[in-house]
């Protein structure tokens, strides 16, 4: 493969996302206004932001804001941080560092597309399903008997979008040894951590336990600031990290600087935003978790261990897809169905949908979703 291919999740954004009047599979926190957020800042950092002079910054990102985004992990430092514009950007030039053509990527399924199309851009991937029939967990011993001569890396996402699973920790832990025995390098998608219900358990970022592990974090999710475009991998390979730096010269070349002055505030608010999220996700769960009990003939229902989506199962005879674009026409609420998340890689379960819960107005969407179902 030489180009790459529409996206299609991103395809279907583009066209109800903004028209659809409740965005039911939003994979993001509730988000706030600037106002909100500088209102969290302490007097110093608020005078930092409107003094801010308009020039470029530092393409590792700002030296206080990699001492912030360090300060969320047990063993890095900022010196083991480099920032991108948005976790794209970072997933992106990550495969195109790792690997080379004619290298071979193991990706864990269902995934967010470029997980998986930029391996193959470059060179081949195998896909290691979830199990929907073992609480969407992973075989290790698949993906051992996946490795080749020339298998580079391994691309994992905990929790996971879109079933919301966190891996057991000692399929974690053995998947570490796994990829140390081999000499892989352990891409790890951690957009989600540390968001979830209360009282979620999650795995160690693999940028503290792994020398050749990559944590990927973003303020988008958990923090519910996407429109900072401010991501970031985690690695105590400070060769790798000059080697992306470089590559990085070609894309966004630096962050913007209120953006990182404004994750730095977020990151300082750390507690309370994720205090906040916390709380509109338990209320929302437990809105679910109702629904789907109400309705249990139309729709098989797997409750997420974290992060703030879930893929539940339509039962319906229309299919998810008709169900999904019916809802989204005749009343305005958005899901997003299996469609979205077929692989190239192999099969990958049907008639499901992504379904958000993440969001102040989880309440009311979930509403106009149950009026549906009896119009």
């Amino acid at each position: 493969m030489s180009t790459l291919p529409d996206f299609n999740l991103e395809t279907w954004f583009s066209r109800w996302e903004f028209a659809a009047r409740y965005n039911l599979t939003a994979s993001d926190a509730q988000s706030m206004r600037i106002d909100e957020l500088l209102a969290m800042a302490s007097p110093a950092d608020r005078e930092a932001f409107e003094r801010l002079h308009m020039g470029y910054t530092p393409t590792y990102g700002a030296p206080a804001l990699r001492e912030a985004i360090a300060g969320t992990y047990e063993q890095r430092t900022a010196d083991d941080i480099l920032c991108f514009a948005g976790a794209e950007e970072g997933l992106y030039i990550a495969m195109r560092v790792l690997l080379e053509p004619g290298d071979h990527a193991i990706v864990v399924t269902p995934n967010y597309q470029s997980a998986e199309t930029l391996p193959l851009t470059i060179g081949t991937a195998t896909g290691v399903p979830l199990d929907p029939e073992d609480r969407w967990s992973l075989d290790i011993d698949r993906v051992a008997a996946a490795i080749r001569p020339n298998t580079r890396l391994v691309s994992i996402n905990f929790p996971h979008n879109p079933t919301g699973k966190i891996l057991e920790r000692e399929r974690f832990d053995a998947l570490v040894a796994l990829c140390r025995k081999h000499g892989l390098w352990l891409f790890s998608d951690e957009v989600y951590r540390p968001l979830g219900p209360s009282g979620t358990v999650f795995l160690p970022q693999a940028g503290d336990v792994y020398e050749r592990g990559l944590s990927l974090g973003v303020m988008s999710k958990a923090y519910g600031l996407p429109g900072l475009r401010i991501g970031w991998i985690a690695s105590a390979d400070r060769g790798l990290l000059q080697r992306m730096e470089r590559y990085k010269h070609y894309l966004s070349i630096c962050n913007a600087g209120p953006s990182e002055q404004l994750a730095l505030i977020a990151l300082k608010a750390r507690e309370r935003i994720l205090a906040r999220n916390t709380a509109i996700i338990d209320a929302n769960l437990a809105t679910l978790d109702a629904f789907f009990a109400r309705h249990a003939d139309r729709f098989a229902w797997y409750r997420p261990d974290g992060g703030c989506v879930a893929y539940p199962r339509y039962l319906g005879a229309d299919g998810v897809e008709s169900f999904s674009a019916g809802l989204a026409e005749r009343s305005g609420v958005l899901l997003l169905p299996a469609s979205n998340y077929v692989s190239a890689l192999g099969p990958t379960p049907p008639e499901r949908f992504r379904i958000g819960f993440g969001r102040a107005d989880g309440g009311e969407a979930i509403a106009a979703l149950e009026a549906h179902l009896g119009g």
